[in-house]
């Protein structure tokens, strides 16, 4: 047993997808969830800056006590996740790999889409990962910048995030691709505008989803699923506490106890 909280991170309220969906599966686990609000998005930034912000929220995290982190990220699960688990000695789980294995076992046709940032797109972590498991499956990237500052603003529906869906994914139709990796944490929250697009039956891989319930396998192999009767949920942002607060509160089915903001230098 293991009391400590379990920590997350995300570039901004993407990661709260993770959160939600952890709750759910392992609700008694307190959560420590850090939000780098001032410098989201992370999509546009170089390699080296991902890294430097990555390793600057772990060394916190791990200061707090967490047990397990968990990089929500996908940006900084493909450009820093390795490096963080060469530096830190505690699991350090990123989003990449669960949801991979989720969209190869959902594929009926074996025609994959992801969606993500430039960063993580320009990686080819998703790709090369899929045809190390399987080398038949066709991978179509597709970089949608425009989404996750949609969704830190919370719109996310009507015929704004539409209209930006239709234009990075209208041609994607064609493809007659039947499963698409959400690879970004705040893209779940489009979900709806993401399907209205396709208009067909298609599966969206939710990688909070299945990060969460990976993370409550590894809790209970690794020995560290806690016995603490008080259950806390604590943010911590690099910005303004205001509209985090408010986006969270919309999104987050779960008691959040407190809404705090650090400086990370």
């Amino acid at each position: 047993m293991n009391n400590n909280p379990i920590g997350i991170f995300d570039s901004g309220v993407g990661g709260l997808t993770v959160l939600n969906a952890l709750s759910k599966v392992a609700p008694t686990e307190s959560i420590l969830y850090l939000g780098d609000t001032a410098r989201v998005p992370y999509g546009n930034k170089s390699k080296e800056k991902i890294q430097e912000f990555s390793y600057e929220i772990t060394k916190w995290l791990v200061s707090q006590g967490c047990k397990l982190i968990i990089v929500a990220c996908n940006t900084a699960s493909s450009l820093a996740l390795k490096k963080l688990q060469g530096i830190f000695s505690i699991p350090i789980i990123g989003v990449i790999e669960p949801g991979v294995t989720a969209a190869i076992n959902a594929t009926k046709n074996n025609k994959i889409v992801v969606l993500g940032t430039h960063a993580t797109i320009n990686s080819d972590i998703y790709k090369r990962t899929i045809k190390i498991e399987n080398q038949t499956i066709s991978v179509i990237s597709r970089a949608c910048p425009l989404f996750v500052p949609l969704v830190e603003e919370g719109m996310i529906t009507g015929q704004i995030p539409q209209s930006i869906a239709n234009l990075y994914l209208g041609d994607i139709k064609s493809t007659k691709s039947d499963t698409i990796i959400l690879g970004c944490t705040h893209y779940p929250l489009l979900k709806d505008i993401i399907k209205n697009t396709f208009q067909s039956e298609i599966t969206l891989i939710d990688s909070g989803e299945v990060t969460a319930y990976y993370v409550s396998q590894l809790l209970e192999s690794k020995q560290l699923i806690t016995d603490n009767k008080k259950v806390e949920i604590n943010c911590f942002v690099t910005d303004s506490v205001g509209p985090f607060k408010n986006i969270a509160s919309k999104f987050v089915n779960v008691k959040i106890d407190s809404f705090n903001k650090i400086d990370l230098k």
